[in-house]
């Protein structure tokens, strides 16, 4: 008999979380300018976004640069 799918660990960590802490949501707050540490209660909290990361799409420039220059030392 199989493991059912959502009793699987390993991968649990590696995706996005879309609950932070407490000390994660006032660091984020602090960046925004919106939670100061001495007249600002920790307890009540707003909500704070969590961006999710996309992985980039490496540039083909990398490629076109390394063929002008094969083009440029054979002085074609």
């Amino acid at each position: 008999m199989s493991i059912h799918r959502t009793l699987k660990t390993g991968d649990g960590l590696k995706g996005t979380r879309n609950v932070l802490t407490r000390y994660e949501r006032i660091l984020q707050l602090e960046a925004q300018g919106r939670f100061t540490e001495g007249e600002d209660a920790p307890l009540g909290l707003p909500k704070t976004r969590v961006l999710k990361v996309k992985k980039r799409v490496k540039v083909k420039k990398e490629k076109e640069e390394t063929t002008e220059e094969k083009t440029e030392e054979t002085g074609t």
